[in-house]
Parts: structure tokens; C-alpha cells; sequence
């Protein structure tokens, strides 16, 4: 590839998404400061703090960018890379785009003299050929010799010793390697390769295409690599948090406040002193550990993605736990805008089936941005009010029935409108009744299959918070599988002031 393309493969690619993970420079800012180290397996006792060099941090980083990579190829199945080019008023795309003008400007100069220079040119096919055989199985030998004698250095500087290379002749032998080596998705792009007439531009969209072909090799592997770690990702993940441990003095402290803040929330709801004195002389509340890591987890469906950084433990799935809590946000407004709606005009909708769907479907697209800092959300639900009221009317209209009053229009719009505010009662209620779901949601066993009875108010939206419960529950009981040894050990030492053990006894369980 000319210039500086070949320094990277990926430095014109990004995670695409639905991916929509963050970088690993993003990851690598977390903080990264616990104490405690563990084996893969278990979590180990506290080790005193030590000074951290940059090469350990640095490993660390690639550690975290690695265990991030495998978890996102694993459990998301739409990831894949894209060849992206760099914007063009940016001054990276705009430093590129002269200096490679310049590279194929100069190849048309030589090719075109007399007679011509042929010194870049062999350079390029070197390049193009390195980057065939790159793409050849084990056993593609036949080819891969034939790729070797016609495309070798020596052979052409020879031809052009003797005024016998055929460049057009190469380009086209390696148009027709490339159609037999690409996969279907690219035959197009090879047909466009033969209608070019123009030399200097047919060698720069052969490397076009060949970085195309680079980024499906990449895919490629990627789906075939995918069942195994899949099968293998519980082990790989522990595993290289151990390795991140070891590179990092204190690597747990966003998880373990996480879990300080949970005890706290569940002390503040209920204190039941045990028996028996703690370790310190002091009464020790009696708080399941499971109970407390569930409810650990429930916070993170209202968390502040933008300001608090996620325990270093749930890195890997932040972006998938940032869109879930977007989504419940939005589901929570349409059960509060079908609430209101049922409770002031529940007798004059009575009897259309359609009426409540077509509530949902008018205040999701209303809602539509709602977690944008832009958005409006009282101007949206005021639209929502105007919206409701003018179907309603419409429909009673249709059945021969008196029209809304505009006092009843106005009080309709005014009580969606109230939504916004936090401590609305209606909002406060359906929030209490979704956690309620979340939460029996989480204490089901493993082999359950049927989803938990959806409680009062959420009808509405029942297919919605199925789908999101299904989606936030496989996260959470994984999460458990993965670090539930950590959690070990550190509700251990919370709730029941014991030292590290570095023993699995109290792993939390999987659900």
C-alpha cells in the first residue's frame, strides 16, 4: 500500500454498530485503583499499594482493550470493522489526501517519461503482492507460487531492463487474482476495476479495493473466532481482569464504592442487627450479598453515564447499559402518558382496542432524541397532550359521541405536561412499579424461562420491558459468572468485616 496506509490496517477502520463502543483510550481514562488482586479463578488477599511504572500501566491498557475487543465480538453479534476514510475538512484527511496527490502525481510523471521510470510501480506491486498472499489459506500453494514468479521484484527490474514490462498486463493479472480471492460482496468493485482505462488511477482503486478486501478478511476471522470465545469468554474475561489487577496497584474502587453505595441503600430501607457482635464490637447488619449486589445492579439503569464513570467490572457492557436505561426512559413516559389518559378519560375510550397502540406509537415518535441534552421533553409532551386530544376526539366524533371539553383537553395536557417533574406521583409510581419487574426479574432462577407477571399500570408497555428485562438480565447474571469472585471478596470484607480469603466459597451466584 503507498505511504503511510501500510503502517496500520486499522488506522482507517473503526468499530462499527450498532457496536458504538467506546475507544480504547476512553477505556483505558476509567479508573483503574483497587488494592486487591485475585487468580482467575478467585479473588486473592489485599496487597499493600506499590508505585505503578507506565510499562505496567500501559500493559494494563492493552489488557482492558483486549478483554473490551473479545467481550464485544462475543456478545454482540453485529460487530464488525468498516474501512472509513478520514474526513476530508479535517486536517488528517486533508494532510493525506496531499500527500498521497503528491505520490500518485509523481507515478504518472515517471510512468509517462521516456522512457518511463518504472521504480515506484515495482514498489507497488510488492505491496500489492505481500497483500495477496496474505489472504491465501495454508494450502494454497498452486496460486501462491504463481502469485510469487509474476508479481517478484527481481523478474520485473529485469523486464525493464530489457523494455519488456507490461504494467497494464500486471494490473490486470492482479484484478483477476483479486476476483478470485474476494468475497462476493466485492465482485462489483472488481467489475469497476476492469473499466478503468487510466493506469495511475487503476493501481490507486486496486489498493482501494484491497484495503476493502483487508477489512472482510478481518471480518471474516472475526465471525469464525466468534463461537469460540463464546464458549470460552467466562474464563478469558476473569482471566485478563487478573491480568489488569496485577499491572494496576488498585484496580477495583469505582466497583467497590459501587457496592458501598448499594449497602447503603439497602440500610436505609431496613436494619435488622444480627445476633451477635461483629468483628469490631459493633452489631453487623444482616444483608444478603445477593441482595445487595441486585440492587448494585438496578442503579446502573439510572446512572449517570455522562458525569460517573461505571464500575471498572461493568466496563464492557456500559455502552449496552447506557442504552437500556435510554430506552426505559422513554417506555416509563409512554406508561405515564397511558396512565394519566386512562384515569381522565378511561370511559370515553373504553371499547377501542386500537386506542392505546396508537397512544404508544404517537408519543414514541414524539419522544423520539428524548435522551439528547437538546431535547425538550415538556415541549414534547406537550405535543404528545395536543396529539392525544385531538385522536380522542376524533375517534368520539367517529362514533357519534360529544366531543372533549376544553377544560378536560386542557387538565389532559396539563397533567402529561407535569411528567417532567421528578417527583410527579404518577411517574414516582410507574418508576416504582418498573423496578418492582427489574427486580423479581433478577431473583429468577437460571432455568427459568417465563418472564416475571408484569405489575399494574405497565400493560402498555409490556412487550417493551420484556424485551428490555431479557436483555439487562442476560448482562447482569454474565457479569456474575464472570466477576462474582471479585464481588466475593469484597461483600466479604464489607458486610462481614473478614480479610480477603482468596477462597470461591461465597461466589456470587448466577441466577
Amino acid at each position: 500500500m503507498p505511504l503511510d496506509d501500510q503502517n496500520s490496517d486499522f488506522d482507517s477502520s473503526r468499530i462499527s454498530e450498532s457496536t458504538a463502543s467506546s475507544s480504547d483510550s476512553e477505556y483505558s481514562r476509567q479508573s483503574f485503583t483497587s488494592d486487591s488482586s485475585s487468580k482467575p479463578s478467585s479473588p486473592a488477599s489485599a496487597s499493600p499499594p506499590k508505585t505503578v511504572t507506565f510499562d505496567e500501566l500501559m500493559a494494563a491498557a492493552r489488557n482492558l482493550s483486549d478483554l473490551t475487543l473479545a467481550h464485544e465480538i462475543a456478545v454482540n453479534e453485529n460487530f464488525h470493522m468498516e474501512h472509513v476514510d478520514l474526513p476530508q475538512n479535517s486536517l488528517e484527511g486533508r494532510v493525506k489526501q496531499i500527500v498521497h496527490k503528491a505520490f500518485w502525481d509523481l507515478l504518472e510523471c515517471e510512468l509517462n517519461e521516456d522512457p518511463p521510470e518504472y521504480d515506484h510501480a515495482i514498489k507497488l506491486f510488492e505491496e500489492i503482492k505481500e497483500t495477496l498472499l496474505s489472504f491465501l489459506t495454508p494450502g494454497a500453494n498452486r496460486i501462491r507460487n504463481q502469485i510469487c514468479e509474476v508479481l517478484d521484484a527481481d523478474l520485473l527490474r529485469q523486464q525493464v531492463e530489457h523494455d519488456a514490462v507490461d504494467v497494464l498486463g500486471l494490473a490486470n493479472y492482479v484484478i483477476n487474482t483479486m476476483g478470485k480471492l474476494c468475497a462476493p460482496i466485492r465482485d462489483d468493485d472488481i467489475k469497476q476495476l476492469k473499466a478503468t482505462g487510466n493506469i495511475v488511477e487503476l493501481l490507486r482503486q486496486i489498493f482501494h479495493v484491497l484495503d476493502l478486501m483487508k477489512m472482510d478478511m478481518v471480518n471474516y476471522t472475526i465471525q469464525n473466532l466468534r463461537p469460540q470465545l463464546q464458549r470460552n469468554l467466562v474464563d478469558y474475561e476473569r482471566t485478563k481482569f487478573q491480568e489488569i489487577l496485577e499491572e494496576t496497584p488498585s484496580a477495583l474502587d469505582l466497583t467497590t464504592e459501587w457496592i458501598k453505595e448499594s449497602i447503603k441503600d439497602e440500610l436505609s430501607v431496613s436494619y435488622e442487627p444480627t445476633s451477635s457482635p461483629g468483628a469490631n464490637g459493633s452489631s453487623k447488619p444482616n444483608l444478603s450479598p445477593t441482595l445487595v449486589l441486585n440492587n448494585g445492579y438496578l442503579k446502573l439503569l439510572q446512572w449517570d453515564y455522562q458525569k460517573k464513570a461505571v464500575p471498572e467490572t461493568l466496563v464492557t457492557d456500559e455502552v449496552r447499559l447506557q442504552k437500556l436505561k435510554e430506552k426505559l426512559n422513554e417506555i416509563q413516559i409512554i406508561a405515564c402518558v397511558s396512565l394519566i389518559t386512562s384515569n381522565m378519560v378511561g370511559t370515553a375510550i373504553a371499547g377501542l382496542s386500537d386506542f392505546a397502540d396508537n397512544l404508544k406509537r404517537v408519543s414514541a415518535a414524539l419522544l423520539e432524541g428524548m435522551n439528547k441534552e437538546t431535547f425538550d421533553l415538556k415541549e414534547a409532551l406537550t405535543a404528545i397532550g395536543v396529539q392525544v386530544c385531538s385522536e380522542m376526539n376524533k375517534s368520539l366524533a367517529e362514533r357519534e359521541f360529544p366531543m372533549l371539553s376544553m377544560e378536560i383537553q386542557n387538565s389532559l395536557v396539563g397533567q402529561i405536561c407535569s411528567i417532567v417533574e421528578e417527583d410527579n406521583p404518577i411517574r414516582s409510581l410507574i418508576d416504582k412499579r418498573i423496578q418492582q419487574y427489574l427486580k423479581s426479574l433478577l431473583t429468577l432462577p437460571g432455568i427459568q424461562k417465563c418472564m416475571p407477571v408484569i405489575p399494574g399500570g405497565l400493560a402498555v408497555i409490556q412487550a417493551e420491558i420484556e424485551a428490555i428485562g431479557s436483555q439487562y438480565a442476560g448482562i447482569v447474571n454474565f457479569n456474575k459468572q464472570v466477576y462474582g469472585p471479585f464481588y466475593a471478596n469484597i461483600l466479604r470484607k464489607l458486610l462481614f468485616n473478614e480479610a480477603a480469603t482468596g477462597k470461591g466459597e461465597m461466589d456470587a451466584p448466577t441466577n
